[in-house]
């Protein structure tokens, strides 16, 4: 016996010492077609259960499976889904953490593809709320150069409370102290209130600001021009349509700060005319854009304009538009000095909802200068007739809208010549507009003909005849040449036979079109 103790306890001596990794709170067994989980804690005295009664839904299968595992007992998994709850831990905390391991960079170029479409607010006060990367990304000055920001939503019936009204004052505030640096457009829509606050709190924190936009806002005064004067000296657009300020603090700032401006945008209101007098006056040398307009419900309204005072104090203008009201020129002491009219000018737009009387002096005026003309608006300008437009020293016209969308043809002053423009910008001409215009069949027939056979044919890509007298002959030959038109407009036209007078809005249904015409 003491021999077979000595041999086993030098057996015991020489086995070498093995390292065992702590152990998990589970075993795996592989089996033919499965794995055992099985668990190596203890069993736990488990209280016994009254047996449920026959009204109770048994548990859910899930819920079973977690009793049996927590308990202890062995549950047969499938490999798949055992391996599946093995790297289910690792694959969350990956697709948790690829925001965070994302370059900077990369998210602020993502954040500007979104911004570009959607606007900053209220997109990047969202995004900054996912982590502090995010945070990070969203806060960069390059994200926020251009802003727009609307009104907080009320309840119909209901006013904002004091306290709603100094959270909206607070966060424009901080918006402008942490975001802003670098604000070059800022556009506010639809405020009633504090829009002075806005003004002057934007203007102090934002000294590249370059446009200010203030579309259907009220209560905008003094306080805000004279801030904008003392701290935004890169201001150089101002565009306040539909909104309701005192003309005389603008006029105020145009007197002192004009030769900064370059582009005006208002509506014309009851005091409009001081506002364009001081222009006309020259205190915006520099102004390349002018632009009045007027509600389209708002029905007739004249524009008492001095024409040559304007071009004397504007001669830089490129952008003229007069939307929906009528042009009165009206003469003054320096009328009789001969102007050289708006040599810069690119594009001049009269288009209104009703009839308007513009004559073709008028018109003669304004563009006696203007060789650089490439866009011309004349759209319900019943009086114009085909032989002044062609007489216009614009060579080069890319865009002409004439057409007549008041229903009526009794006040036209002339149903023939149409062809006389087509062949002088045939080459250039992309856009043509000739809504409800009763020229002859043949008149139309011989101006397609020169669209079709200018150099310019590969260059139209839109033309609306609807409601003219232009006929399946004349259509035939203009689709052919004109490999770009992606617009046709043929509505009304009672010269076609039925089922083509619609609107074709590709190539390829205008082709198809082609081969319907008999």
């Amino acid at each position: 016996m003491s021999n077979i103790r000595s041999d086993a306890k030098s057996k015991r001596k020489t086995t070498p010492n093995v390292y065992r990794t702590p152990s998990l709170g589970y075993t795996i067994q592989q089996g033919e077609d499965m794995l055992l989980i099985i668990s190596n804690e203890p069993k736990r005295k488990v209280c016994k259960r009254k047996r449920p009664g026959a009204g109770r839904a048994r548990c859910p299968a899930v819920k079973v499976k977690r009793k049996m595992l927590n308990a202890g007992i062995k549950y047969k998994v499938p490999a798949e889904d055992a391996g599946h709850k093995l790297s289910r831990h690792y694959s969350e905390d990956y697709y948790d953490r690829w925001g965070q391991n994302l370059p900077v960079e990369i998210l602020v170029n993502i954040f500007q593809l979104v911004v570009n479409q959607e606007g900053a607010i209220p997109f990047l006060c969202r995004v900054g709320r996912v982590c502090k990367l995010w945070n990070g990304a969203a806060a960069s000055p390059v994200l926020w150069c251009s802003v727009s920001v609307g009104y907080c939503w009320i309840e119909p019936g209901k006013t904002q409370l004091p306290r709603t009204e100094l959270k909206i004052q607070n966060t424009i505030c901080w918006l402008a102290q942490n975001r802003f640096t670098h604000l070059r457009e800022f556009s506010l829509c639809h405020w009633k209130k504090h829009v002075d606050y806005v003004v002057q709190v934007i203007s102090q924190h934002c000294p590249r600001l370059s446009s200010l936009k203030l579309s259907y806002c009220s209560g905008i005064t003094e306080k805000s021009f004279q801030s904008l004067g003392s701290n935004c000296p890169a201001l150089e657009c101002i565009d306040m349509q539909f909104s309701e300020l005192q003309v005389e603090a603008l006029v105020s700032f145009l007197d002192t700060h004009g030769t900064q401006i370059r582009k005006i945008l208002f509506t014309y209101g009851s005091k409009s005319d001081r506002l364009l007098s001081v222009i006309a006056g020259g205190c915006c040398p520099e102004l390349k854009l002018l632009e009045i307009n007027t509600k389209l419900d708002g029905g007739y309204c004249q524009l008492p304009i001095c024409i040559q005072a304007l071009q004397r104090g504007c001669p830089k203008l490129q952008v003229f538009r007069m939307l929906n009201v009528t042009p009165m020129p009206k003469t003054s002491r320096k009328a009789s000095c001969s102007t050289s009219g708006f040599p810069h000018l690119e594009e001049l737009c009269m288009a209104s909802s009703s009839m308007s009387f513009i004559t073709n002096q008028d018109l003669n005026t304004l563009l006696h200068g203007s060789p650089n003309l490439r866009v011309l608006d004349v759209r319900n300008c019943t009086r114009i007739t085909p032989a002044v437009l062609s007489t216009l020293p614009c060579e080069k016209l890319e865009c002409l809208y004439w057409g007549l969308y008041i229903g009526s043809h009794n006040m036209m002053s002339s149903r023939k010549g149409i062809h006389l423009l087509t062949r002088k910008w045939s080459n250039t001409l992309l856009e043509l507009d000739l809504t409800g215009q009763a020229f002859s069949e043949e008149d139309l027939e011989i101006a397609m003909g020169n669209l079709a056979d200018g150099g310019g044919a590969d260059r139209l890509r839109s033309l609306n005849l609807s409601g003219t007298r232009i006929t399946s002959h004349a259509l035939r030959s203009i689709i052919r040449q004109c490999s770009v038109l992606s617009y046709l407009n043929l509505s009304s036209c009672r010269y076609l036979p039925r089922g083509l007078k619609r609107v074709y809005r590709s190539w390829e249904e205008i082709q198809q079109l082609l081969n319907k015409l008999p």
